[in-house]
């Protein structure tokens, strides 16, 4: 592990961040170039004093996640995103086509969109990042492991992860999800992550194995999708999605009609989340 070069390169990539590229306030009284070091922790999700001691070139090597997670609050390119595993000591990581390092443009995209619900997913329909208002209308997202991190595995295996959904969008769902699957496992073969994926969800899940066995190709997002959120009721929903091809990734967007019941309910849900989210409440 090289600590200088590991506390030079966080050090200028922080100051070359500035507080708009990842939807944080500016303020009056800001003297430090770019983020400060406790702006960028709370990105990361760890600790003010953790992520001063790695730039600091002090403490314990940081742990894979670690690194991944400040590769995401710093904005990294992919190539950066390696130099940084590099100099903390672990190799460069191996590019799945998971693609489960967060693009810097679709994060840019996200943080302008902090009251609107919105997801970056990678071909697997694992969560990468959130914007708060999604988070305060389907739940945190980002934190499951293993193969739970795959909705598709969750809304097969833990059938009480559809709870949002209301008919007709639960079937439409569940045959966008297969028909997604199975075009990932197609183009990666089968000795890969989705093969792995399909095996395990075949086993755990008859309605998969059936959808499965019908060969569900060409299946996407409904327009419109109708839910039933437990605090705010009934909403209708349109649904926006943006393909990153190049990272192979896919950006979501949950929008309301202006002036509708809806869009009441989600600047509500948003606010109640927001207050929810605050410490200091």
């Amino acid at each position: 592990m090289e600590y200088a070069d590991l506390s030079d390169f966080l050090r200028k990539r922080r100051e070359a961040l500035q507080p708009e590229d990842v939807g944080m306030p500016r303020g009056r009284r800001r003297r430090t170039p770019g983020l400060r070091r406790e702006e960028v922790a709370a990105l990361a999700s760890m600790s003010a004093d953790y992520y001063s001691r790695l730039e600091g070139g002090r403490g314990p090597q940081p742990s894979v996640e670690m690194l991944g997670a400040i590769a995401r609050a710093l904005r990294l390119t992919m190539e950066e995103r390696d130099h940084l595993f590099v100099v903390a000591g672990h190799g460069t990581p191996p590019r799945t086509t998971r693609a489960c390092h967060v693009d810097p443009g679709m994060l840019r995209i996200l943080d302008r969109l902090q009251d609107t619900p919105a997801l970056l997913l990678n071909r697997c329909g694992e969560t990468l990042a959130q914007t708060p208002a999604h988070v305060a209308f389907a739940g945190e997202l980002t934190n499951f492991e293993g193969m739970e991190r795959s909705e598709v595995y969750r809304w097969f295996v833990h059938p009480e992860s559809r709870s949002l959904y209301r008919e007709p969008e639960l079937s439409t769902h569940s045959r966008m999800l297969v028909s997604m699957l199975r075009t990932v496992f197609t183009a990666d073969g089968p000795k890969s992550y989705a093969a792995s994926l399909v095996h395990a969800v075949q086993k755990l899940s008859p309605e998969f194995a059936e959808l499965w066995d019908v060969h569900v190709v060409g299946v996407v997002h409904s327009r419109t999708k109708r839910f039933n959120h437990p605090v705010v009721g009934e909403l209708e929903l349109y649904c926006e999605v943006i393909d990153n091809r190049d990272q192979q990734q896919t950006l979501v967007v949950f929008t309301a009609e202006p002036g509708s019941e809806s869009a009441d309910k989600l600047r509500l849900l948003t606010v109640l989340g927001s207050q929810a989210l605050d410490p200091a409440l």
